[in-house]
C-alpha cells in the first residue's frame, strides 16, 4: 500500500470516482489502487470543492483538467518554492548559462528532469515583472530579440582566391566530422580593439586571442600559430565572413594545409557557431569594454567559462570535455 508516488492518471481518477460512488471508504480505495490514503483524501478534497461554475462533487475528467492546470501554474513558481534549486539556477545564470543549458545539465547530472527551461523562463520573467529584473541574468539580457542591423556594402569582391561557402565539403554541414573551424573578430566600442575567435564546429570549442590589430597578415599568422598546434585531422577547413582582416587567408593553405571559405555577403548566420560563441562572450565582455584593462589571466578565465558551459547539442556536456575527448581519439589514431 502506498508504494506508487507518481501523479494520478485519468484511469485512476475514473476508478476513484467509481469506488467512491459505490460507497467504498478511502482506505479501501487506496488499497485497491496501491496508493496512500492521504493521496486519495487529498484528491477527493481538492477536486470536489464547489465554485461559481461547479456545484461540487468529484468528477474524474474535471479533476484531471484541474490537476494539469495546477501543474502548469506550479511550474511557474517552482523556483520560488525551492530555495536550493533557485540558488543553483541563479548561480548558473550568473555564469552565463542559458535556461536550456541549465535544465539540461541538471538532468544530465541527476539522471532525471529536475526543472524544464520553460519553468526557468517563466520564473525569470515573473520576477522581472515584479521589478527584480531577472532577465538581466540571461545571456543576452534583453526583453526584445531581433536583428536591427541594416546591411551595407561588402568587400567580398576584393578578397583574392575567395571561395564561396557553398563550395565547402558536404561533411562540414553535419558537424559529425572534426577539424572544421569558423573564425571571426569580436569587436568593441573603442576603435581598433578586437578579439580573434576560432570555433571548432563539432565540439563547439573556442580559442580566443587578442592580437594588437586586425591587419590581414597578422590575423593569418595568429590563426596559423594557434591551429598549427593541432594534428592535421583537427584542422581541415576554416570559414570566414568577408572582412578585409581575412584577406590573407590564402597563406593558411600552405601553412596549415587547410581550405578556406567565405560566407555570402550579409549572411553571418552561415557561420553561426562562432557568432553564438561571441554572443556568449558578450556576457563577460560587453561592447563597451576597454580591452586595455583586461589582463591575459582575466581573458583566459572568460574563455574557460565559455568552454565550460554545457551545450544541448553535446548532450549537455561542455565544449572543453568534447574537445579533450576528441584530441585523445585523434592521438590514438595517429
Amino acid at each position: 500500500m502506498g508504494q506508487c508516488y507518481g501523479q494520478l492518471s485519468l484511469e485512476e481518477r475514473v476508478e476513484i470516482y467509481r469506488l467512491h460512488a459505490g460507497g467504498r471508504s478511502q482506505n479501501q480505495i487506496a488499497s485497491a489502487l496501491d496508493r496512500a490514503r492521504s493521496t486519495i483524501s487529498r484528491e477527493l478534497r481538492r477536486n470536489s470543492q464547489p465554485s461559481k461554475v461547479w456545484t461540487g462533487g468529484y468528477e474524474p475528467v474535471r479533476a484531471q483538467q484541474l490537476a494539469e492546470r495546477r501543474r502548469r501554474w506550479d511550474g511557474r513558481f517552482k523556483l520560488a518554492r525551492q530555495t536550493a534549486l533557485r540558488n543553483c539556477v541563479g548561480k548558473s545564470l550568473a555564469m552565463g548559462h542559458s535556461p536550456e543549458q541549465i535544465a539540461g545539465r541538471l538532468a544530465l547530472e541527476h539522471g532525471r528532469v529536475i526543472i524544464s527551461h520553460e519553468s526557468i523562463y517563466r520564473f525569470i520573467y515573473h520576477r522581472t515583472a515584479q521589478k527584480d529584473y531577472w532577465h538581466r541574468l540571461l545571456p543576452r539580457h534583453k526583453l526584445k530579440r531581433g536583428r536591427r542591423r541594416r546591411p551595407g556594402g561588402s568587400p567580398a569582391s576584393f578578397i583574392k582566391q575567395r571561395r564561396a561557402i557553398t563550395e565547402r565539403p558536404a561533411e562540414v554541414e553535419g558537424r559529425q566530422v572534426p577539424g572544421h573551424w569558423e573564425a571571426d573578430f569580436m569587436l568593441f566600442a573603442r576603435y581598433g580593439q578586437g578579439l580573434l575567435v576560432l570555433h571548432e564546429r563539432q565540439t563547439r570549442f573556442s580559442i580566443v586571442q587578442h592580437p594588437p590589430d586586425r591587419r590581414a597578415a597578422l590575423t593569418a599568422r595568429t590563426i596559423a600559430r594557434q591551429l598549427g598546434k593541432l594534428p592535421q585531422a583537427m584542422r581541415k577547413t576554416i570559414s570566414f565572413d568577408n572582412g578585409t582582416e581575412f584577406a590573407e587567408h590564402h597563406r593558411l593553405h600552405k601553412a596549415l594545409g587547410v581550405q578556406t571559405f567565405f560566407c555570402d555577403p550579409h549572411s553571418p548566420w552561415q557561420k553561426g557557431g562562432v557568432e553564438n560563441s561571441i554572443g556568449l562572450l558578450r556576457r563577460s565582455l560587453p561592447r563597451k569594454t576597454d580591452l586595455k584593462f583586461i589582463t591575459p589571466a582575466a581573458l583566459k578565465r572568460y574563455v574557460r567559462r565559455l568552454n565550460d558551459t554545457p551545450r544541448k547539442c553535446l548532450d549537455f556536456k561542455t565544449p572543453a570535455e568534447a574537445f579533450s575527448k576528441l584530441k585523445s581519439i585523434v592521438a590514438l589514431q595517429t
